[in-house]
């Protein structure tokens, strides 16, 4: 067993150069984006140099793995009224089929990514999925509540795969420039099963009952399978100890020159080839891809197993999943507080029209995800030229302020709205500003720790997604009562200060100072290697 440094596996240490200034004759030259890390030179196999159809195709199936994980265990909480009246459970009793998944959904990271590192992520995926789909048949034939509390808790052990694997996969299938966009779609993924879900369920529940939305998600689920079946390659790929880059302009000449050559439309010989080594890399067969088996790493299961907790001591990890946690936490309060708010006098109103409130929620995650991603990678654009070419991962940290004021404002207004049976219309507005933390946050600053912790980025990533449901659970389990307690404008005028605290005090002082402490703990020999 030993211990190494992030500095000997990357001495970028997350600075890096994506643009590229290419002088012309008439003097004005052009910018070439530089892709990050660099494609394999001389492996076709490599997940980086794959079709781009190919990638959007894989994660695609992925994500909506990940939607339908939250589609149907969140999506249930339109039925939250009428589950307690049905099983003779308390409110509280009938939040656990939210709490408890939450937890798992977390706690279970801790084994899913461990494992997929060491015998591959298809694997993983494949199992997982048709788990799912199994558990959902399960959900929607219990005939108790400790029944479809279990199919609940089950389904998140399998959905657990991919909360931080997905995130992981964005690594795999691309580079830095592109990031911001794609862990986007992923968080959007991820934040729409929990709006998406709860709107579709009012209207099943209102036309047929709860158990119906179960099925239907046993149909998507079952599709979903056959996806991952089929579409989803192994993306794990061993770049080797230092991580380099190349200019985009070159990787794509050479991926055009390759097209050419299988369409002879050219002879392989007259790619360029002063700069590039020959392929020495057999291609895959469709036969070895759609594979189970793609090998094992030396290092050991165990060591797979112990080696992200270390790694909680990077300032980057802690400050990720704070954020994740507390945006998570208002988002899910709001989820299982408001049927009881709105199913009961004196709005009384039926689940169908309560799943109506996630339509600004999910309005609200839309916002944030292009927030947190294209708006994020174009403004990175813009400083990385402001910088002579040299990217900084902190770059991305000042559009946080836009969740920040928006986010904080929306859960004051959804405590005072709740609290004093205020018009259903600043529910809706105060539930749509929340729901732009759930994506823009994350999406921001998971980005933010892979672009900092490249070579061990699913295990950084392992940390932030398996801590930050541990928090959210211990800070829900117990949310009923303490609105109870002390109400709902003091309750989430709390979480409002939190929020704020946490995102917007982090994110000043890791734009001050996230660049001497990238230097600074890349030194540390926390990695096992």
């Amino acid at each position: 067993m030993r211990f190494t440094s992030l500095k000997e596996l990357d001495q970028t240490e997350g600075t890096v150069q994506l643009q590229q200034c290419n002088a012309s004759l008439t003097g004005l030259g052009t910018t070439t984006v530089v892709c990050v890390p660099a494609p394999s030179k001389t492996d076709p196999n490599d997940p980086l140099r794959w079709p781009k159809w190919k990638k959007h195709v894989a994660f695609g199936s992925v994500c909506a793995f990940t939607f339908l994980t939250n589609f149907a265990i969140g999506g249930l909480a339109p039925a939250f009224y009428i589950l307690h009246l049905e099983f003779d459970k308390t409110m509280a009793e009938t939040s656990h089929l939210l709490l408890w998944p939450i937890l798992v959904l977390g706690l279970f990271n801790f084994f899913w990514v461990p494992l997929a590192n060491y015998i591959g992520k298809r694997p993983v995926f494949v199992f997982a999925s048709l788990l799912l789909c199994l558990c959902y048949i399960w959900g929607a034939c219990a005939q108790s509540f400790k029944s479809l509390l279990w199919s609940n808790i089950i389904a998140a052990f399998a959905g657990s795969s991919t909360e931080a694997l997905g995130a992981a996969m964005v690594n795999d299938l691309y580079f830095v420039h592109e990031r911001g966009q794609k862990m986007g779609w992923y968080m959007n993924a991820i934040a729409g099963g929990n709006t998406v879900g709860p709107l579709v369920c009012g209207f099943i529940i209102t036309g047929l009952d709860w158990r119906w939305h179960k099925w239907v998600a046993v149909i998507l689920t079952g599709i979903n399978f056959f996806a991952v079946l089929f579409f989803v390659p192994e993306t794990r790929f061993d770049r080797g100890a230092v991580f380099t880059s190349t200019p985009a302009s070159a990787f794509d000449s050479q991926a055009n020159d390759e097209k050419l050559a299988m369409a002879g439309i050219i002879e392989p010989s007259s790619r360029p080839s002063s700069n590039e080594s020959t392929p020495h890399v057999a291609k895959k067969t469709l036969s070895q891809e759609l594979s189970l088996r793609s090998g094992t790493p030396e290092t050991s299961l165990l060591n797979m197993f112990i080696r992200p907790f270390p790694m909680i001591v990077y300032p980057t990890v802690v400050y990720s999943f704070l954020c994740y946690s507390i945006s998570l936490v208002i988002v899910v309060a709001v989820n299982i507080l408001n049927p009881f708010v709105l199913q009961a006098p004196p709005y009384s109103w039926s689940p169908q029209i309560n799943g109506l409130i996630n339509v600004p929620g999910l309005i609200g995650n839309l916002v944030g995800a292009w927030t947190g991603g294209d708006l994020v990678d174009w403004f990175c654009a813009w400083r990385t030229g402001k910088n002579g070419g040299i990217f900084e991962p902190e770059s991305r940290l000042p559009l946080l302020a836009i969740p920040l004021f928006i986010t904080s404002a929306g859960c004051i207004l959804w405590g005072y709205a709740a609290q004093n049976t205020m018009s259903w219309v600043a529910m809706f507005f105060a539930y749509g500003m929340i729901a732009v933390s759930l994506t823009a946050t994350p999406t921001i600053t998971m980005a933010y720790v892979s672009d900092c912790l490249l070579p061990v980025n699913s295990d950084a990533l392992l940390l932030v997604n398996g801590l930050k449901n541990m928090v959210a659970f211990g800070f829900l389990y117990g949310v009923i009562d303490w609105v109870d307690k002390v109400g709902y404008v003091d309750c989430f005028g709390t979480q409002a200060g939190i929020f704020v605290g946490i995102v917007g005090i982090g994110a000043v002082a890791l734009i001050m100072l996230g660049a001497s402490i990238r230097h600074a703990t890349a030194k540390w020999s926390v990695i096992l290697d």
